[in-house]
């Protein structure tokens, strides 16, 4: 019957996964019986979702690799009962539809395109916005979302600084590593966007006294993770001035609670969680090749360094 591999995630997920997960599997040249309900003492792999059915994986003593939907892994990093190999998904569909929002919202800030559409008619209001080239902006995590999205400012026109823990190398983006580096990164910018992972290290990242560091004015787009920023400092920087606008499309608590003062601000853009997504068509694909690898002995692609968090 081929390899038994469990598919747990939401089951109204599993129409939509289904057919591309068996065509990608049988283009690889793999023999796939892949179903929801295996008994885990059958199982061989398991595709993951940190929002589906599965939480204890204790059962699944012959399962070789857990292979994740989704791109942060913060949910599940920590189970003490997974404790085989585990890769997060990195997709080309979630790649573009990231650097697409976010260079979306990255031009709306610097074009001051929300000042002619809350203009009355009427009134000549002649605000010409600078250059890209005079704007400078921040891509905190350089992953595969942050480095698309960073080269990809950069290839507008921007004056583009990425951070990551590590050193990288991007063209045409001055690029810093290390925790040592990250106020260097912030001072005087003039946007930032967050895609870095959430680990103890980087929760309340931007922090007041880390937003003091940004020019005045300047703006934040925020598609990482929503505990990334400490909301209170947030609000008071927007309040103060200190900060002219928020595109936030993750929070604390998703849905975001509708006392949440975010609502209500009209200097934050809330979108819900919809900045990108992981796409079946080419997903599946990544899904499949790590499962050709593991069957063949090579290294799998993406692999979660459970000491890193990501």
């Amino acid at each position: 019957m081929g390899l038994k591999v469990l598919f747990s995630a939401p089951r109204s997920r599993w129409d939509e996964w289904r057919t591309p997960l068996t065509d990608a599997f049988s283009a690889e040249g793999l023999e796939v019986d892949l179903a929801t309900d295996h008994p885990p003492e059958d199982v061989d792999y398991i595709v993951y979702a940190p929002n589906g059915f599965l939480s204890d994986f204790t059962p699944y003593q012959r399962c070789r690799a857990v292979f994740s939907l989704w791109a942060g892994v913060e949910a599940i990093v920590g189970n003490e009962t997974l404790t085989m190999p585990l890769t997060r998904m990195v997709d080309p569909g979630l790649e573009r539809g990231m650097v697409e929002y976010v260079a979306g919202h990255v031009l709306r800030h610097h074009l001051g395109i929300d000042r002619f559409l809350g203009t009355p008619q009427g009134e000549w209001e002649p605000v010409v916005p600078p250059l890209a080239s005079d704007r400078k902006i921040t891509v905190l995590g350089l992953g595969a979302l942050g480095a698309a999205c960073a080269t990809t400012l950069a290839g507008l026109g921007f004056d583009v600084t990425g951070w990551a823990r590590t050193q990288k190398d991007l063209p045409d983006v001055r690029c810093l590593g290390g925790a040592e580096t990250l106020d260097q990164a912030l001072t005087g910018a003039e946007g930032v966007v967050l895609l870095l992972p959430l680990t103890a290290e980087t929760e309340n990242l931007l922090d007041a006294r880390r937003l003091a560091l940004l020019a005045d004015g300047a703006f934040v787009v925020n598609p990482g993770r929503g505990p990334l920023i400490d909301d209170d400092a947030l609000l008071a920087a927007l309040d103060s001035g200190v900060l002219s606008h928020a595109t936030l499309d993750v929070f604390r608590e998703e849905p975001l609670p509708k006392p949440h003062p975010f609502w209500t601000n009209p200097k934050v853009t809330v979108t819900p969680h919809i900045a990108s997504e992981t796409r079946p068509s080419s997903a599946a694909k990544v899904v499949a090749e790590n499962l050709r690898r593991a069957e063949a002995g090579e290294p799998l692609l993406y692999l979660v360094d459970r000491t890193l968090g990501y």
